[in-house]
């Protein structure tokens, strides 16, 4: 099935990948933000604010999609590939919301270095998957399908990146941190940040799918 022959009856799944993908990004830059600036409660709670935005902006395109779905009768697509692959972005936006919550409800007290470096290759497996996302609708040139791979190649590497910093900090807590309510609230904010790159894996290994059957 090839995308120039489908796409006058598409009903513009591209471009309301596109538009999600921006959300997700926009709450993961915003979570960066959070961490930087979290000794300051209003800059905090602003950030917390635009991550908020942000899903609530992703739930509704998600909606959007599933919405168009039902009503288009050619899509350019599987139907199922349509379905799974906006379900799964939209999952990434909500653990991201979680682990902001997280945060704020367990009244973690501060910050630390893997914390921050979790939440940076969150942040850059996001950046890819926006990447990935946008050649989508071009995926029948071989250039911008060989490109989609490699980037959801970079996406793996960066989720194996941060399966290693979750581990090192899963060991640096239980042996240094003498306050087990700390460890606890620690242990499920790396849990969270960690699980942010699996989703965005498993976006990554959809948009392969894709790739492989449709260019």
């Amino acid at each position: 099935m090839l995308f120039g022959k489908l796409l006058p009856h598409d009903g513009n799944f591209f471009k309301m990948f596109d538009q999600h993908a921006d959300c997700v990004l926009q709450a993961a830059v915003a979570l960066a933000d959070m961490v930087a600036q979290y000794d300051k409660i209003d800059l905090r709670e602003k950030a917390n604010r635009a991550i908020d935005d942000a899903e609530h902006a992703a739930d509704r395109i998600t909606q959007d999609v599933n919405r168009t779905l039902h009503k288009t009768f050619i899509t350019p697509i599987d139907r199922e590939q349509i379905h799974s692959l906006i379900n799964t972005m939209d999952d990434v936006a909500d653990l991201i919301q979680d682990c902001a919550e997280t945060m704020t409800l367990y009244g973690v007290a501060r910050m630390n270095e893997e914390i921050v470096r979790l939440t940076d290759l969150c942040v850059k497996c996001c950046q890819r998957m926006r990447h990935a996302i946008s050649l989508l609708a071009d995926i029948a040139k071989a250039s911008t399908a060989e490109a989609a791979l490699k980037t959801c190649e970079e996406i793996d590497q960066l989720e194996s990146d941060a399966d290693r910093v979750m581990r090192s900090a899963m060991s640096k807590l239980f042996r240094d941190e003498p306050d087990v309510r700390e460890v606890i609230k620690l242990k499920a904010v790396y849990e969270l940040l960690e699980t942010i790159t699996d989703k965005c894996e498993d976006v990554a290994n959809l948009i392969e799918g894709i790739v492989l059957e449709n260019s």
